[in-house]
C-alpha cells in the first residue's frame, strides 16, 4: 500500500483561535432588567460564561432602555443597538471602544 494511504489523515488546527462565551442582546438584558451598568464580573457570575473566558456580545433582541454594558467585543449590530438607545458598549483589554459614537 503507498504511504501516502498508510499514514493518518489530519486536520488542521489553529493554535491562536480565541474561543469567546457568546451572550445575546435579549438573555443579558431579561437578566439585568433594571440595571443601568452591566459590567464583566456580573456577566460572569450570571453564569453566561466561564471566568477568565473573554465574552462576546451579540445582537439579537432589542434594547428599550440606556444601559453601559462592558464585554471583550461586540457585533457590529450590537454596538448599533446600545448606542441607539442611548447606553455605551465598552470593550475591554486593548479592543478598540465602541462607546460613544456621538
Amino acid at each position: 500500500m503507498p504511504l501516502q494511504r498508510r499514514l493518518p489523515k489530519g486536520g488542521f488546527k489553529n493554535p491562536f483561535r480565541i474561543e469567546y462565551s457568546v451572550v445575546n442582546l435579549d438573555r443579558l438584558l431579561e437578566s439585568f432588567p433594571k440595571s443601568e451598568s452591566i459590567s464583566l464580573e456580573e456577566i460572569y457570575s450570571a453564569g453566561f460564561g466561564k471566568k477568565g473566558m473573554p465574552v462576546k456580545i451579540l445582537a439579537r433582541g432589542s434594547v428599550s432602555t440606556s444601559v453601559r454594558v462592558e464585554a471583550h467585543k461586540f457585533s457590529k449590530q450590537a454596538i448599533e443597538k446600545i448606542t441607539q438607545a442611548g447606553g455605551q458598549a465598552i470593550a475591554m483589554e486593548g479592543e478598540q471602544s465602541a462607546a460613544d459614537n456621538e
